[in-house]
């Protein structure tokens, strides 16, 4: 099987910064959030202080403010587009996208593509919380592994040296960079 990241790699920007910027647009009322995702960025970037997931929760919080289904729908009405052409040109059947991003941001969008094997960051998509760890780096193995306890990774895709251990499980690994597609760098 081939194993992609999301965001970045098949995706042409982030797809969760790019759903809470399309929501700030919509609904207005989100923007009483801002002070506090600041206030969570200097904590975890800066100060060191706090978990990833923390910070990220503390911008899921946005949902809170939208109509889901409603705007979920129209978002990757416009978005789709920003598939890029070199993984719809190889798309394979038993393909797994795992991410960091929220399993109900980009499951929309896979399930239009026929991509049936998606592993991420488990998020309420009411409520914006975090039911378990944010799926990024060695969390996306253990992720994967639970999911598949005898999966072997044929080739791995991802624009991010955080997913190396990932790429170290696979028998061949690409790091991604626009549309181009180079042999994975260890360092």
């Amino acid at each position: 099987m081939n194993v992609y990241d999301f965001d970045n790699t098949i995706y042409k920007g982030d797809s969760t910064t790019d759903f809470f910027l399309y929501s700030l647009r919509k609904h207005r009322g989100i923007i009483k959030l801002l002070p506090g995702i600041i206030a969570g960025f200097v904590k975890f970037y800066i100060f060191k202080k706090g978990t990833k997931t923390q910070f990220k929760q503390r911008i899921m919080y946005f949902v809170r403010y939208i109509d889901y289904d409603k705007d979920i729908a129209s978002f990757w009405d416009k978005k789709a587009g920003n598939i890029k052409a070199f993984y719809l040109e190889q798309q394979k059947d038993d393909d797994v996208i795992i991410s960091a991003s929220p399993y109900f941001v980009i499951e929309p969008v896979c399930r239009k593509l026929g991509i049936k094997h998606i592993i991420c960051s488990p998020v309420n998509k009411k409520s914006g919380e975090y039911y378990g760890e944010n799926c990024h780096g060695k969390e996306k193995v253990v992720r994967f592994f639970e999911e598949y306890p005898q999966g072997e990774i044929d080739k791995f895709y991802s624009d991010s040296y955080s997913d190396t251990p990932l790429a170290e499980i696979a028998k061949e690994a690409y790091m991604i960079k626009g549309q181009k597609i180079s042999p994975w760098k260890f360092k």
